[in-house]
């Protein structure tokens, strides 16, 4: 086993230096340092006297604030400029971030749609083909809206026939989105212009028309980007209308913190209302039957007692993953008839994994989960026979597989810790993965090798870790090892492709990724666990 030499460790609300090895001299010894003037800063906290002397440096823009941070960037550059082997790996760096970067594909009618980036633009393109061998045509440019570069595009929703797009642009940052629509083959933006929109994606109707979307009342002018917003409302818009005649599907006038996401089944007939509370991972479900004149909102899951994703409908079967009763999660289906807890139709039962997503593509199940966390990808029928594993290239993270029930064809992504993310066609009915898109970047990732290791914390608990480094490199405990951890908000961390540390391994030094407690890699116990070892200070993973 190999000894950990240099440790950099992150966890919530902590970021510590630490060398484990033997005692060597102080770089830095002798620098003054800026001072940090104390202020007599105590809050009162249910009768607990809490200082907080620091407080003033919450005023970014105040000058004492600029003036103590203008210290300290003098200090610290003053001393990296002297390394030197800095302007090398500076290098180096910019070399290897200099990489064009894809997003997977999706189909709409009979175009595909996707991202590129070609290696150092701030925002990825928004491009469309009429077929995979095509020459892909420019749909949107977010770099080129605005002069200073300070216009994002936040989030985009294709029509089902592939001729729309409603897309959503924040500025400077805000919450606050504009949304549009713009004619795909022409590229040009139609009339449409809908304001006051925050924490909202688009689902368009199918007939095409127009689309679902969340939005908050006008607020007033002098306060919109300090005020709580409360009250969201779901809207249809209709496609060249103004925003003021658009229809108000349903809002909740009792619970202000409440927020909406419409979502129209591919069928036609439902709208599915799925419904948020604050930043609680657990939701709400109601169903607005579609075409059938004033019919009213149905609350189907109302209880907030889990989460509950839809994934599709066979008429008034529906298909949720759901962590109701499985901690790790599973699929059910709840027929709109029949909706009692009792007579909920299991699909595919909860596992060893932790079942992170799931979709329907092509009338089949793509159950993505998490084993020992990296990704495995399972294939199942719609009643819940498993049909196949997806083959993936590694140890590594897969995302994707979203479509159409009439499309016999998916995309995914997959990254390691030495490979970037590349883009793969998977086909439906072979079962079998095609390189589509593969990131060109100036190193040999067969020079590099990744395994994981499992160890034992000091409770007992086996706590995974992978590893990284140049092969045929000696574990012997004199390696340079940047250790890396984060256990909290059930956020599971797993492999990614980072330049800086791939820089690092070329270097001669070893990446080490710990899975701790607190993270999702082993679902809602190994989050509560993590979350119990924070309230007693104990960080005993390490």
């Amino acid at each position: 086993m190999f000894r950990l030499r240099c440790l950099l460790v992150m966890v919530p609300l902590m970021l510590s230096a630490v060398d484990l090895g033997a005692a060597e001299p102080n770089p830095t010894a002798g620098y003054a340092y800026p001072a940090a003037r104390r202020a007599p800063q105590v809050d009162d906290y249910h009768g607990t006297q809490v200082a907080d002397p620091y407080r003033w440096l919450e005023d970014l823009d105040s000058p004492e604030t600029r003036e103590w941070v203008a210290a300290e960037n003098r200090l610290t550059f003053g001393f990296l400029e002297k390394i030197p082997e800095r302007e090398a790996i500076r290098t180096r760096l910019t070399r290897l971030w200099d990489y064009a970067k894809y997003g997977v594909p999706s189909k709409r009618g009979c175009r595909y749609f996707f991202t590129k980036n070609d290696g150092l633009q701030n925002q990825s393109v928004l491009y469309w083909a009429e077929s995979l061998e095509a020459e892909p045509k420019l749909l949107l440019d977010p770099n080129k809206l605005s002069a200073d570069g300070t216009t994002a595009l936040t989030d985009f929703e294709i029509s089902d026939d592939g001729r729309l797009m409603a897309y959503g642009l924040s500025q400077a940052g805000s919450d606050w989105q504009e949304w549009r629509v713009r004619d795909v083959e022409t590229g040009n933006d139609l009339s449409d212009v809908l304001r006051w929109i925050k924490f909202s994606s688009a689902s368009w109707s199918p007939d095409n028309q127009g689309f679902y979307y969340s939005r908050y009342d006008e607020p007033a002018d002098a306060t919109k980007l300090v005020d709580t917003n409360y009250y969201q409302k779901l809207y249809y818009h209709q496609i060249g209308t103004p925003q003021k005649d658009d229809q108000l599907i349903y809002q909740r006038l009792d619970q202000k913190e409440w927020g909406f996401a419409g979502f129209a089944t591919e069928d036609g007939a439902y709208l599915v209302i799925s419904i948020r509370r604050g930043t609680e991972r657990k939701d709400a479900i109601f169903y607005k039957p579609l075409g059938h004149g004033d019919a009213g909102v149905v609350e189907l899951l109302p209880d907030f007692d889990a989460e509950y994703d839809y994934l599709g409908n066979d008429g008034t079967l529906f298909y949720f993953r759901t962590d109701a009763d499985a901690p790790r999660g599973r699929v059910v289906a709840i027929d709109l008839e029949q909706p009692e807890r009792a007579e909920w139709r299991p699909i595919v039962p909860e596992a060893e994994e932790v079942l992170l997503t799931a979709s329907i593509v092509g009338d089949r199940l793509f159950l993505s989960y998490l084993k020992d966390a990296r990704s495995q990808i399972k294939v199942f029928t719609l009643d819940g026979k498993l049909e196949r594993e997806v083959e993936l290239p590694g140890i590594g993270t897969a995302a994707g597989f979203r479509g159409l029930r009439s499309d016999r064809e998916t995309f995914y992504s997959f990254a390691s810790f030495i490979t970037p993310a590349s883009v793969y066609r998977y086909d439906l009915e072979s079962g079998q993965s095609a390189l589509f898109r593969r990131p060109e970047v100036d190193f040999d990732p067969a020079a590099y090798e990744t395994r994981q290791v499992f160890y034992t914390s000091s409770d007992g608990t086996r706590v995974p870790m992978f590893i990284s480094h140049k092969k045929g490199l000696e574990l012997n405990g004199q390696n340079p090892t940047l250790l890396f951890g984060y256990g909290g908000f059930n956020i599971a961390l797993t492999p990614s492709f980072s330049v800086s540390n791939l820089v690092w391994m070329e270097r001669g030094g070893v990446f080490a990724l710990p899975n701790l407690r607190g993270g999702g890699e082993y679902g809602r116990e190994w989050h509560e666990a993590g979350t119990k070892l924070r309230k007693q200070n104990v960080f005993n993973d390490f």
